[in-house]
């Protein structure tokens, strides 16, 4: 059985089926006998003692001094709390419900009076609490949520979705591939998997198919095509090995252009840069030839931490990126925190519509000390290599008024304090229609400009970036997203500022005609895609791309954009024979 999902990211994975769910039963709130009371009680032990045994258990695979390992200590000591554990088999008995009620309400209560302290660590720790709560719940049923401790080879894990915590504590060592019942192309867990090159498919409904997919399950996941292949039959197995291999052939050829110039055929030059999310993918990003990082994700770095990252912490790890680029340019985007992006430890709050809310930028201004830190430490950083800082979500030159003057508290700060510090240049992310409008009155202020096309798309079209049932109808190679970029473009080249472009958009080697084409001549890819754009620049003509541009100008429909784009990447496959 084969069934097809929309691709996000490419390559073909082998592995054991794993379903992993983010949602727990209804709870039974039906009054116990005096036996179920007894029952529900010991149940709750048992339930208790076998998590703190599975939590003890994932801790010898850390580092004892790590953030991780601290974070389960504090769960383990929550769990071994008498009190607590009396708290609970009380409500139990006083009032005759299950165990899954009772953890419900008594960590609720906890978390309740954590939530209202003046400490803003502690006040925090209530979010780990009732995560804690979750996987206790999960434990009473049976099941630890989130048990991939043990996995020993090739899985593909089916979720439901994913946040970029969750991915983030995943063991990728034996997760070949994902499924995922919905996100969207541009959102962040789909950006995280297409970075790790691990290959990844949306909106596979797996939970309402006819044929249940039991884990173990053995599943071929060609991100090729986009299909999910469900016991394949020998042969299919072996068909797909061999296109598995062929890839990986071809992947390896694609080698030979890491050190070549990045320019087309009759000269024009484009330099390409990475985006990334840590240091681990830094340290990578020359194997594939990047001249740079043209967007550092920093809030992913908050994902599982504890604590914001002091100055110093900062420092250092950007310092450390810098020595890993060896004199190459190092762009940091200041924390993109809100929206989808939740980092528990910071105070953020809940909103009806977060994607429109207090992020970015915005989410910068309104926690001025959180962006001091960060910028000091860019600061410090700057004088051991080129760094570049850029500010997400900016869509008004108020905004940069606003954040330029904290700027200049943050060098009077390390003036005081006698600590030296270089020259940033400084930047913005163009991903709303009021950005590109507003630009001529912020370029003044600017040394470059990156265009952030997945936002721009999703506030250009009023589309959920997330939402899987829009991606096809909705997507960023449309006549309006395309006016945009070519608007801020203009904007840029007449005032001599220089323009990127860091989306999704960028990663994809047919679009680079178009870009390059429209006048980029920076973009910044993801490092799993970095050589196949090269290849589409290096064996191009510039001519004949900004006739390409053009022409796709010209269109008002996105099957005729698509079309257009299609035919020009197939002649210059044709040419090149």
């Amino acid at each position: 059985m084969s069934i097809n999902g929309i691709v996000v990211s490419a390559g073909i994975a082998f592995g054991k089926a794993l379903t992993i769910t983010t949602q727990l039963p209804p709870l039974d709130f039906k009054l116990l006998s005096i036996e179920q009371i007894d029952q529900q009680q010991q149940q709750l032990t048992q339930a208790i003692n076998h998590l703190i045994a599975h939590l003890q258990h994932c801790q010898h695979h850390l580092y004892p001094d790590g953030d991780n390992f601290q974070l389960i200590d504090s769960d383990i000591m929550l769990l071994e709390d008498e009190e607590l554990q009396q708290q609970l088999h009380q409500h139990i008995r006083q009032f005759k419900v299950g165990a899954a009620v009772a953890v419900d309400r008594i960590f609720n209560q906890h978390a309740a009076e954590m939530s209202a302290l003046d400490d803003p660590y502690l006040a925090n720790r209530s979010v780990d609490i009732m995560c804690l709560a979750k996987r206790l719940t999960s434990a009473l049923q049976g099941h630890l949520q989130w048990d991939l401790s043990t996995l020993a080879e090739d899985t593909i894990l089916l979720a439901d979705d994913l946040t970029p915590a969750e991915f983030a504590i995943l063991p990728l060592t034996h997760i070949t591939g994902l499924i995922l019942e919905s996100g969207g192309l541009t959102s962040h867990t789909a950006i995280l998997a297409r970075a790790a090159g691990i290959p990844a498919l949306l909106n596979y409904q797996f939970s309402q198919t006819k044929d249940v997919i039991d884990d173990g399950t053995q599943l071929i996941l060609d991100g090729m095509s986009g299909e999910l292949h469900v016991a394949p039959s020998a042969d299919v197995f072996d068909q797909l090995k061999q296109k598995q291999q062929q890839e990986l052939l071809r992947r390896q050829a694609l080698m030979i252009y890491k050190d070549k110039p990045s320019q087309t055929r009759d000269g024009h030059k484009v330099t390409l840069l990475a985006n990334v999310g840590n240091l681990s993918e830094i340290s990578h990003v020359t194997d594939v030839g990047a001249q740079g990082i043209g967007l550092f994700r920093t809030e992913f770095l908050l994902m599982n931490a504890k604590a914001l990252p002091d100055e110093h912490q900062q420092y250092k790890l950007y310092c450390d990126a810098l020595h890993s680029l060896q004199g190459e340019v190092l762009t940091i985007r200041t924390f993109d925190i809100g929206a989808d992006k939740e980092i528990p430890f910071l105070p953020q709050n809940n909103e009806d519509n977060p994607a429109l809310g207090i992020r970015g930028i915005r989410y910068s201004l309104a926690h001025p000390e959180t962006f001091i830190t960060q910028v000091k430490a860019a600061l410090r950083a700057a004088n051991h290599g080129q760094v570049r800082l850029m500010f997400p979500m900016v869509s008004q030159v108020e905004e940069l008024d606003a954040a330029f003057l904290l700027i200049e508290r943050a060098k009077s700060e390390l003036n005081e304090q006698e600590k030296g510090f270089g020259a940033l240049s400084y930047g913005i992310v163009v991903e709303t229609p009021a950005a590109v409008l507003n630009l001529p009155s912020m370029l003044p202020l600017l040394d470059f400009v990156s265009i952030g096309t997945n936002d721009l798309t999703q506030y250009t079209l009023a589309a959920d970036r997330t939402n899987p049932h829009l991606a096809k109808q909705y997507p960023p190679l449309s006549p309006a997203v395309i006016q945009l970029i070519a608007l801020t473009i203009s904007h840029c080249k007449h005032t001599h500022v220089s323009v990127s472009l860091c989306g999704e958009l960028g990663s994809d080697p047919q679009v680079l005609p178009l870009l390059v084409g429209l006048g980029l001549d920076e973009l910044s890819i993801n490092p799993a895609n970095l050589l196949d754009v090269k290849v589409a620049l290096i064996e191009g003509n510039y001519t004949n791309f900004v006739n390409h541009a053009q022409h796709i100008a010209l269109l008002t429909r996105i099957t005729d954009i698509r079309e257009a784009i299609n035919a020009f990447s197939l002649d210059c496959d044709q040419s090149h024979e």
